[in-house]
């Protein structure tokens, strides 16, 4: 899929071109959502707000997840020191991350994309799978299987910092500030609401956040029309998500991962203004545009 065909100098240079004010306002918005949701739980505490907020997190540490993916992207504010700063404290902390290695990591999945040499296959490549499969895998997710084997890897490579080998007292420590971001964020929201109020975020963190980010991974790469083809028309997803989808599954314009892998330099807040532009000048003719993750997941699991 060539850029030149479809976009010319200027076009590209507007779509890569990196903005402060919208990356701020993308931040903004995604922290005062976030804390939205712990006030409603904290004004009405019941059963029904403290579920519906397990599930509503989730959503918003998805949208830190892509903040994260964009500031290793070096996409999201246009210094290095803002995308490092407020990508690694703020963004990829809170959700048990570190933006470093994952934008090590990812930058072979755009670069092998299309290819056997994929570094994100294992994630997406058996799919369609069976109703029992993807269930199983629900299971796990929900159950907080899958969020407690990601949690015991934080902490056992955070209690590696008391190790006597220098090497591996410095691996250790991105999985020790992850750990103090937290501690910090807890005394925070137990000083702003309720002394319990982290807990749910680690609860949403351990199960519903989990499932989202499987069905978000589905909905990129899974039962694509060719998944060694290096067109990202054939190897990538696009997904027009409904409204409340957005707050789950597509924060940040997430859902825009086509063009994401069309111009990987395009930062999140301009992605929906590509894809309008790409598919007004027939970019998309004979690609599958799905409308809403449950068209994608009816797909992707037989």
């Amino acid at each position: 899929m060539d850029r030149t065909q479809y976009l010319s100098k200027e076009e590209v240079r507007h779509f890569t071109s990196k903005n402060d004010w919208l990356a701020w306002r993308t931040f903004l918005i995604s922290w005062c959502l976030l804390l939205a949701v712990f006030w409603m739980v904290d004004s009405w505490t019941n059963p029904l707000t403290i579920l519906l907020a397990v599930v509503l997190l989730a959503g918003r540490q998805l949208g830190l997840a892509v903040i994260t993916h964009e500031c290793g992207h070096t996409t999201f504010f246009k210094t290095r020191v803002l995308n490092r700063v407020v990508g690694q404290l703020l963004a990829a902390n809170p959700v048990f991350s570190d933006m470093h290695s994952y934008a090590r990591g990812h930058a072979n999945h755009h670069r092998f994309a299309g290819t056997h040499k994929d570094t994100d296959l294992s994630n997406y490549q058996a799919y369609p799978v069976s109703r029992d499969s993807f269930k199983r895998k629900l299971t796990r997710d929900l159950t907080g299987q899958t969020g407690y084997k990601l949690l015991r890897y934080v902490l056992n490579q955070a209690a590696q910092v008391f190790s006597t080998n220098p090497q591996t007292r410095a691996r250790a420590w991105p999985f020790v500030q992850q750990l103090l971001v937290n501690l910090v964020f807890a005394l925070l929201l137990g000083w702003l609401f309720s002394p319990w109020a982290y807990l749910l975020w680690l609860a949403a963190f351990m199960t519903s956040y989990m499932l989202i980010v499987r069905i978000r991974q589905v909905a990129e790469h899974a039962a694509v029309p060719d998944l060694y083809d290096p067109d990202p028309r054939k190897n990538t997803r696009t997904t027009i998500p409904r409204w409340w989808e957005r707050l789950l599954f597509a924060p940040n314009f997430v859902n825009y991962h086509l063009e994401h892998h069309f111009m990987a330099s395009v930062p999140c807040y301009r992605l929906r203004e590509l894809h309008q532009l790409l598919r007004t000048r027939g970019a998309y003719d004979g690609t599958p545009i799905f409308h809403g993750y449950g068209e994608v997941l009816r797909h992707a699991v037989n």
